[in-house]
């Protein structure tokens, strides 16, 4: 017979596995649903074309957690929601637009931010002239990317934009980092008109 430490213990283990379980199902039940929700809203509603040419203009203002619209890389196997802001909330549900960059349809350079272990663990096999969708209730944006690159946290330089019309991808990096990743991966893509 085991000492009654021993099942003391057996049962703190199983009570700790099942609430690390639970917590996993309603985190990935809660991000599942409300995308599905924001899809069916994005879907209602007509799009309008939008061309590459248009005017950069700042972002109407948004709240933290707003719906934006879809990111799409089908070549790595990313589809995420995205939503405005980063806090945690925010990233746990998709990918968060970076504040104080534009939206797809305002032009600029749009910062897009996502968990390397979740929605942007396929940006470790990103390649350049991968093509990357941008779907929104203004329309469709396609994306090209032109390079990647690893930079510390404090190199918000990657957000400035440059007079032209891209797409800024950060995550954390190194992907399979225990913890808190030391520096950002970043994708670069540039904005290009949309074949057919």
């Amino acid at each position: 017979m085991r000492p009654p430490f021993l099942r003391w213990l057996e049962r703190l283990l199983f009570l700790t596995a099942l609430l690390c379980l639970g917590t996993w199902a309603w985190v990935t039940l809660d991000a599942r649903l409300y995308e599905h929700r924001q899809e069916r809203r994005l879907a209602e509603r007509p799009h309008r074309a939008t061309s590459a040419e248009a005017p950069a203009q700042p972002a109407p203002p948004l709240a933290e957690g707003d719906y934006i619209g879809r990111i799409s890389i089908p070549r790595v196997g990313i589809s995420a929601s995205i939503l405005q802001g980063v806090a945690a909330q925010t990233l746990r549900r998709g990918v968060g637009h970076i504040p104080g960059t534009p939206l797809p349809e305002r032009g600029g350079n749009i910062g897009l931010a996502g968990h390397r272990d979740t929605v942007f663990r396929g940006l470790k096999d990103i390649r350049q002239n991968d093509t990357i969708e941008l779907t929104t209730e203004e329309g469709s944006f396609a994306y090209q990317v032109e390079w990647t690159k690893i930079v510390l946290p404090k190199d918000t330089w990657v957000l400035a934009g440059e007079g032209k019309q891209s797409l800024t991808l950060v995550t954390c990096y190194p992907f399979y980092y225990v913890g808190s990743a030391p520096k950002r991966f970043i994708v670069r893509a540039r904005r290009i008109e949309k074949a057919g």
